[in-house]
């Protein structure tokens, strides 16, 4: 292992019933130091379920995934920052593959490579090309577990406080500030979205948000269409 203490950020809104399950997967992992959990659900019961589990509690008073994860680095005490989404699964191998990538002193941060869990066939070559585009320099998802340096993100200010392409944004800077490698094995990502939407229909409103986005148009009004379309 690489000897550094790594902090697992969970944000989380509305969605007990996946942060129980992720919570499962981190307890018996003994190379985590620390989970804490950013949460915006009005009421407790997310919040109940970190502290039964032994994590730390950022309660942010709105759901805001930029604003959620700075909360929770804010009580972070590890060297590296995993900032990982409550429907995705992370194993002892992705943890192992972590600490091993941060052996290296340049490396700054990076992400995992993207697989979904539900084989449906159209789902396939998504996985393919986002490969091929993250071996390009391309964007880092949020559920793709961003990791990063404490020290390198409190450099970089952290996320942005905007509604909705708070990855998108962080991506871009922490691509440009320095080495940042994807890591096997792939992280397993819920495609909820994409099996109740359509993998199609959904391809094409996520490169719609993103082209949107890229050309000026503002995170807010971005936010109102993409909940308006689910």
């Amino acid at each position: 292992m690489s000897g550094v203490a790594l902090s697992v950020v969970i944000p989380c809104w509305r969605d007990a019933a996946a942060l129980a399950r992720v919570l499962a997967m981190l307890q018996p992992l003994p190379d985590v130091h620390e989970v804490i959990v950013a949460d915006a659900t009005e009421t407790d019961e997310c919040r109940a379920l970190a502290r039964a589990a032994g994590c730390a509690v950022a309660h942010c008073p709105r759901p805001s995934r930029g604003a959620q994860m700075n909360a929770g680095a804010a009580l972070a005490r590890g060297d590296v920052l995993l900032f990982h989404h409550a429907d995705s699964a992370l194993t002892a191998a992705h943890v192992a593959q972590l600490h091993a990538a941060m052996t290296d002193p340049a490396l700054i941060g990076g992400g995992y490579y993207r697989h979904f869990d539900a084989r449906h066939p159209h789902l396939r070559w998504l996985e393919k090309w986002a490969r091929r585009l993250n071996d390009f320099g391309g964007t880092i998802f949020g559920d793709q577990s961003v990791f990063v340096r404490r020290a390198h993100f409190e450099t970089l200010g952290g996320f942005a406080d905007i509604p909705l392409m708070e990855d998108v944004e962080f991506s871009r800077r922490l691509r440009r500030s320095g080495r940042t490698r994807l890591l096997d094995p792939p992280m397993q990502s819920s495609a909820r979205r994409f099996t109740r939407r359509g993998p199609w229909r959904t391809t094409l409103t996520n490169g719609a948000l993103l082209a949107a986005y890229h050309c000026g148009v503002a995170p807010a009004r971005l936010h109102r269409i993409y909940y308006a379309a689910r």
